[in-house]
């Protein structure tokens, strides 16, 4: 049985200044996919990530299987459930990725904020 936990203040300062996440989703086998690089955005006491490339991502696609996998970001390693978030929570986290990643070109802001791209939102939950 998995057991979720919270973030401590640490993880979640260290993550959300991270300019880049890596996450890997677990198989059925218990193995770990390979890792893929990604963008992550902090809000409040929960971290949130998205697929650009919206639900066709192979490694978007990968996290439908158990909804379990392990991150890396800013020194922090941690085992996750990933939660689909809300549409209501979507329209924060766009602006949180405007605003934390607003220094990148228009285009690639336009892309992790879009509805496709919006549609992938998950929260990552810390499991014990």
């Amino acid at each position: 049985m998995t057991t979720t936990t919270t973030w401590t203040d640490d993880e979640l300062d260290r993550i959300g200044h991270a300019e880049e996440l890596e996450i890997a989703s677990l198989r059925r086998d218990d193995t770990l996919s390979s890792r893929r690089t990604i963008w992550v955005v902090r809000l409040g006491d929960d971290i949130y990530v998205r697929s650009v490339n919206g639900p066709g991502s192979d490694w978007y696609r990968s996290t439908r299987v158990r909804q379990e996998g392990r991150i890396q970001a800013g020194g922090v390693t941690k085992d996750v459930t990933f939660v689909d978030a809300d549409e209501e929570t979507n329209d924060v986290v766009d602006a949180a990725y405007r605003s934390k990643y607003g220094h990148y070109a228009a285009h690639i802001i336009q892309a992790i904020t879009s509805p496709e791209a919006s549609s992938t939102t998950m929260q990552l939950v810390p499991r014990a």
